[in-house]
């Protein structure tokens, strides 16, 4: 889910490419994610991840407010590392991934201190759309891969969202699945 939020992490550009003008990044999914963690019966945190991560930032770095992020996340990509939960999320009691593959992430507003942003945003989950805010590390500074010859950054995000706000697992109580859930947004872009 938070993995929405890793293409706001992309905006981090800002600090490392001040003397540039924008720029266009496209997420790498081989190397994002979005990794969530819930509570289960208030006694552990489970936790589990979204690989398929595509997206493109516009990053304008004389004025961060001008930038833009736009993200989609495969939810059949769920991963908890427990074959028989990952089914369970797939279907119309979690996620209904059948008929809801995907999970999308648009910016709204992005605002700069330092290496920090905050990038705020549309959040559509489980076919359902609500405000949620990320608060970026954009520390990194981008570097070419020896790989691919091409400008490469990092960026780490973080929120918390609320699974009842977006529908899922609407038939178990919270005190059996946790209601919130901590979104962490690794994500590596390339410079287009």
């Amino acid at each position: 889910m938070k993995r929405f939020a890793l293409a706001i992490g992309v905006l981090g550009l800002a600090a490392s490419l001040a003397g540039a003008q924008t720029s266009t990044w496209a997420v790498d999914p081989a190397h994002s994610e979005v990794d969530f963690g819930i509570k289960h019966m208030g006694l552990s945190t489970v936790r589990g991840h979204f690989s398929g991560v595509k997206g493109t930032i516009v990053y304008d770095a004389a004025n961060a407010s001008k930038s833009t992020v736009n993200v989609t996340i495969d939810t059949t990509t769920v991963d908890t590392g427990n074959s028989a939960r990952d089914t369970h999320l797939k279907t119309d009691a979690f996620f209904d991934v059948a008929k809801i593959p995907t999970a999308t992430f648009s910016s709204t507003s992005v605002s700069k201190s330092g290496t920090h942003l905050t990038v705020a945003g549309n959040l559509t989950l489980h076919g359902v759309t609500k405000p949620v805010t990320l608060d970026v590390d954009a520390s990194t500074t981008p570097m070419e891969s020896p790989m691919d010859h091409k400008t490469h950054t990092g960026f780490s995000a973080t929120t918390t969202i609320k699974r009842t706000d977006f529908g899922i697992g609407a038939s178990f109580p919270t005190a059996a699945v946790g209601d919130e859930v901590q979104l962490i947004i690794d994500l590596e872009a390339i410079k287009q």
